[in-house]
């Protein structure tokens, strides 16, 4: 009976330690996101759907849309996501940031695409030069959970 009770307490601690070392989740939480980020919200500025800048990081979502982690000088140096191409109403764009090397971070977004073909972007934060003052930029497939990527590493 002894060696029963161990083995489910190994098993609980085994499962929870794997639990922990599980990488966070980089899919859309809420549209309540975006209250952690517009109107200025945490030194947040709110761009235009169409800004661009200099790319950081780019990708494919579901062979469609593309993401892209920009920088430019939006009152001062920031960066920011910016979803193109291919797009859908309903698909989503939005930016994490962190400011300790991804341990935790703001999730600004998602924004919703609001009709096929249109840009969207995420509100821009200004760049730190700590190292683990990151962003990365991500999008989902409208109603497609299973395509939610974000660019990789964190710029």
């Amino acid at each position: 009976m002894r060696w029963k009770t161990s083995l489910v307490i190994f098993v609980m601690v085994l499962t929870a330690s794997f639990a922990a070392a599980a990488p966070a989740s980089a899919e859309p939480i809420t549209a309540e996101s975006t209250a952690e980020c517009e109107r200025g919200v945490n030194g947040f500025v709110d761009i235009p759907d169409g800004l661009t800048g200099e790319p950081v990081r780019v990708m494919v979502v579901g062979g469609l849309m593309t993401v892209t982690l920009y920088k430019g000088y939006v009152q001062g140096l920031r960066g920011w996501a910016h979803a193109r191409g291919a797009t859908q109403a309903g698909d989503l764009v939005w930016m994490d940031w962190t400011k300790n090397g991804g341990l935790s971070w703001i999730q600004c977004g998602p924004f919703v695409i609001p009709h096929a073909q249109a840009t969207k972007t995420s509100a821009a934060q200004r760049t730190d030069p700590s190292p683990t003052w990151q962003f990365r930029a991500c999008g989902m497939l409208r109603d497609q959970p299973r395509t939610t990527k974000c660019t990789e590493p964190w710029w």
